[in-house]
């Protein structure tokens, strides 16, 4: 086992328009931008930061292995914890936020929504039930 693999310090997203991808992060989200350049901004979040990289970068840190276009499908689901599921989720409608489905509540005793950001990835918000 290697050990000292615990902590997720950043989680990169590959985007096609860095200022629509950055504005729904910052400006809708509510996040903290504490780097950018012309390829990428990173926000940060309670305890962890995203990095919106520009697909044209991205290639570096995958290789050999492709970028995958939006249209290929979902790949990761990143979860919030909130407090009321069915307030963000007005809140997120109300910012004109693309909702895939919900609120729903589920089996494991989470009320959910899932939604996706300018670049087509796939967030979720979830509250405890």
């Amino acid at each position: 086992m290697i050990k000292g693999l615990n902590k997720v310090e950043v989680i990169t997203f590959f985007v096609e328009d860095l200022a629509a991808t950055r504005a729904f992060y910052e400006e809708i989200l509510g996040l903290e931008v504490v780097y950018s350049d012309d390829a990428s901004a990173v926000v940060k979040l309670e305890n962890l930061m995203i990095n919106i990289l520009v697909v044209a970068n991205a290639d570096t840190l995958v290789q050999p292995r492709p970028v995958a276009a939006p249209e290929a499908g979902t790949r990761q689901l990143f979860t919030f914890e909130v407090s009321d599921a069915k307030a963000v989720y007005e809140e997120l409608k109300a910012h004109g936020v693309t909702i895939l489905n919900g609120p729903v509540d589920r089996p494991w005793g989470r009320r959910t929504v899932s939604f996706a950001d300018p670049a087509g990835n796939v967030l979720e918000i979830a509250q405890v039930l």
